[in-house]
């Protein structure tokens, strides 16, 4: 049996001109190395295929795979990570994680807040930037937090994401405007405890394999979970286990979130309590990293005594039990049966 590996590879589009930060979400030789040598491992034949550009050469040559293991990110447009699995279904070839409806939604944060929201499920109160004229039209309490609407790996958030008064929040969003080209996401802050949960699994068969805290050590950005602390969490981040009534909570909101979208196979749900102690539903990334070492899906299976094989292998039973369902793609989510 071959699976085939799609992937962004940062020094590929490094080499290319383009900026660290504008790879910042692409993934590093040595995570598609992990992924390739582990599948390996576990008895398959895999196949590099690269971008979505390989990727369509490779169809169009006549070539196909019995599973895709898709990590691909993409690089242009609101529906850049779906752009993979989308081609894939088209020829109905399987493949890992979630699907294009659930990868464009979640690529845009004020479009999944609105989902969950209407799920009952509790998220700070926000309001989309798209020019410079709406600020006059944001009616929300300070301090706030601004980012980019639809980037990953803290891309835009810094220790100035977090906002005290007009004079900071025009400031933050026009510069936001300016690099990313989106809109900016502006959203009440949440003062209280982090958590990260790693989940396994699709629909009523998802898990929540582990509830990580995170905390900023003193020489990390302060009070944010920016791009600086993220890629070097190992200096700036301590990842705690975490499983008080708190933690419980967040959890059982994680999931709720997961199934509520639709969410497939792996991923994690970040959540922040606010000032009165209510764990929030911040973000959901159903594309998580799987650097071995450094990304946050592997280091809360490392830390609950989950191998990174048996995470692969975890991830690859989800998939193929999606590929064998006659139900696989055709249930709505809970967010639009309404």
């Amino acid at each position: 049996m071959t699976i085939g590996l799609t992937y962004d590879l940062r020094d590929d589009y490094l080499a290319e001109g383009f900026s660290e930060d504008e790879t910042a979400e692409f993934d590093r030789e040595d995570t598609v190395q992990a992924i390739q040598q582990t599948l390996q491992d576990l008895g398959y034949e895999t196949d590099r295929i690269g971008n979505i550009k390989h990727l369509t050469r490779r169809l169009a040559a006549g070539d196909r795979w019995d599973m895709v293991f898709n990590i691909a990110e993409g690089l242009r447009g609101f529906g850049r990570e779906a752009q993979v699995p989308a081609l894939l279904d088209a020829y109905e070839i399987p493949y890992t994680f979630s699907d294009p409806v659930v990868l464009c939604l979640t690529l845009h944060k004020a479009m999944t807040k609105a989902a969950v929201r209407d799920l009952g499920i509790p998220t700070p109160d926000f309001f989309v930037v798209e020019r410079m004229s709406d600020l006059e039209m944001v009616d929300l309490p300070f301090p706030l937090f601004a980012k980019p609407v639809a980037e990953g790996t803290s891309k835009g958030i810094t220790a100035a994401s977090k906002i005290w008064n007009d004079s900071q929040l025009i400031s933050v969003c026009a510069k936001s405007l300016i690099a990313y080209k989106q809109p900016v996401l502006v959203e009440a802050f949440l003062p209280g405890r982090e958590f990260t949960v790693g989940i396994l699994g699709t629909g009523k068969g998802a898990t929540a394999i582990g509830v990580v805290e995170v905390i900023l050590r003193d020489k990390a950005e302060p009070e944010v979970y920016s791009y600086q602390n993220k890629e070097k969490c190992e200096e700036f981040v301590e990842y705690r286990l975490a499983n008080d009534a708190m933690a419980e909570k967040a959890k059982e909101i994680a999931l709720a979130v997961w199934r509520g979208i639709g969410c497939r196979d792996a991923g994690r749900v970040d959540i922040r309590a606010d000032g009165n102690g209510v764990p929030n539903f911040m973000e959901v990334n159903p594309l998580a990293g799987l650097h071995p070492q450094h990304s946050d899906l592997p280091i809360i299976a490392n830390l609950v005594g989950l191998p990174y094989r048996s995470l692969l292998e975890a991830i690859l039973h989800s998939a193929f039990a999606g590929a064998q369902s006659s139900e696989h793609g055709k249930v709505l989510p809970a967010y639009m049966r309404r």
